[in-house]
């Protein structure tokens, strides 16, 4: 009899420290799922103005509203976009991280050249932008790795897509480029 008491309450502390152990995790990768998608939206959030700010001044778009204003958002998105890359730090493998620093670092470069911190030409600034966006899919490649979800963004199923660009304005040649079709050799 003592016997069996022993072995129910064996039981029972293994089975409720393994759902508190299963609990634990799923409540992780819940929060390790909203600071990545926090940081994606920030990230494309940054580079969406910094598109806006680069065409202003470019005099590919009209401006929407003063400069000042765009710069003063630009500035409080990238405050978001550092305490999301922080989330990152904190809840993140190594893979994700690294993809996470990489992934900065393009958005960083697309943000300095729509400011004018670096010079660039118009192909500059398309190749500025399609490194951040292949850096986006290596981030969701590893972060999907890291939550375990199956699947791929980057394999044959979903080809590389291009910018979409906005149409030739006076002065301006801009060309789409497509991505290679089923039909290319």
């Amino acid at each position: 009899m003592l016997l069996g008491a022993l072995m129910t309450h064996f039981t029972t502390y293994s089975m409720e420290r393994s759902r508190h152990r299963r609990d634990l995790v799923m409540r992780w990768d819940a929060k390790k799922l909203e600071a990545y998608e926090g940081y994606i939206d920030a990230i494309r959030t940054c580079v969406f103005l910094a598109v806006t700010l680069y065409e202003t001044r470019e005099g590919i778009r009209e401006r929407e509203q003063p400069e000042a204003d765009l710069l003063a958002e630009m500035t409080e998105a990238g405050r978001v976009r550092g305490r999301a890359f922080e989330r990152i730090m904190l809840l993140a493998g190594d893979e994700v991280v690294e993809a996470a620093h990489d992934l900065n670092a393009d958005a960083i470069a697309v943000d300095w050249q729509a400011h004018g911190k670096v010079t660039g030409t118009l192909d500059d600034w398309r190749d500025r932008n399609r490194a951040v966006f292949r850096a986006i899919n290596r981030f969701h490649e590893t972060a999907r790795d890291d939550l375990g979800v199956s699947g791929s963004v980057a394999g044959e199923q979903h080809p590389e897509r291009d910018l979409l660009l906005p149409p030739a304005r006076d002065g301006f040649t801009i060309r789409r480029e497509a991505a290679p079709g089923p039909d290319a050799d």
